[in-house]
């Protein structure tokens, strides 16, 4: 693996702590591979008193709705358009194509648009300012690559990154994290300032149903149509059914972090077969134990519904 900077927790835990002005970010996502990453995506434009959205990454994803981790990429691309369409179309210079391939070990980052945007947005970055937040939500293919890259990117950034398992969970396996298992150990092993929010127990607590979207959502804009209808259009069998929004999660942390609980602890040793293991001597990461459902779908909610006005 790349020589990374070691710094201090002191420094890390400083990172760590909320943004005290509006946050610059970029959005890494696997847009098509379901259905919660395009609310993310609104999310993050329409959030514009907490952040200010400087680019999106379209990331790979390979499940029944892709053929492998490139066509999981371009769809997710297009898809990013096809949201950003909605809410008055995508500037020059602000969409990058992502990694078409995984990592096949911890020394071989994939070059891409996305990776090399990355590498240029953060080290731009004076060193006395804020750090450029990578929200992840989906493998993180790009943002290790970049880091494998230009290691001095550790002490640009913050990733917030939906993935994983509570670290007491007897495996760490969930599909954001396994798909591209070396990438996750990037995040995990290089010290860049990392907040993981799990999905058991703590994303899985954002959940929709189809009556809840049509009831508040349905007919508020453009975007908050098609939200709705894409939901609709994922389950075949619709009877008490829910979908979580899992993406969402990593912006609402930005937007405000007082809607979560989270703890500091030793950044964990994630193992091929998907375990965690623990080591006093890690070094510090910061881990969302809680959120608050009811108060982010509310902020998210009026914030698509304002856009139609």
């Amino acid at each position: 693996m790349a020589t990374f900077p070691q710094m201090a927790d002191s420094w890390r835990i400083a990172r760590l702590n909320p943004a005290k002005h509006i946050a610059d970010c970029v959005l890494d996502t696997d847009t098509y591979n379901e259905v919660d990453d395009q609310f993310a995506l609104t999310y993050a434009f329409l959030a514009k008193e907490s952040l200010k959205l400087e680019a999106v990454y379209a990331a790979p994803f390979h499940n029944s709705r892709s053929t492998g981790p490139e066509d999981g990429m371009v769809k997710s691309y297009e898809e990013i358009h096809r949201v950003l369409d909605r809410l008055g179309g995508a500037p020059d210079g602000f969409v990058f194509e992502g990694s078409r391939k995984w990592l096949k070990d911890s020394d071989g980052p994939v070059d891409s648009p996305a990776a090399q945007d990355l590498i240029k947005r953060a080290m731009a970055r004076p060193d006395d300012a804020e750090p450029l937040y990578v929200l992840t939500i989906g493998a993180p293919t790009n943002v290790a690559s970049a880091l494998l890259m230009e290691p001095e990117l550790v002490k640009k950034i913050v990733v917030v990154w939906l993935a994983g398992q509570p670290l007491e969970w007897p495996t760490a396996k969930e599909f954001n994290l396994f798909q591209d298992v070396k990438s996750s150990q990037v995040l995990f092993d290089s010290g860049v300032p990392l907040m993981q929010v799990p999905c058991t127990n703590v994303a899985e607590h954002l959940r929709v149903s189809l009556p809840f979207l049509d009831a508040y959502l349905k007919g508020k804009s453009a975007i908050g149509d098609y939200l709705t209808d894409i939901v609709h259009h994922y389950t075949n069998d619709p009877y008490c059914w829910s979908k979580v929004i899992w993406d969402i999660s990593t912006v609402a942390w930005i937007v405000n972090a007082g809607w979560f609980n989270t703890t500091l602890t030793q950044s964990p040793v994630l193992h091929d077969d998907f375990r965690y293991s623990h080591d006093a001597n890690r070094h510090l990461f910061r881990v969302a134990t809680h959120l608050s459902r009811d108060v982010i779908f509310r902020d998210l909610f009026n914030k698509i519904g304002a856009a139609g006005k």
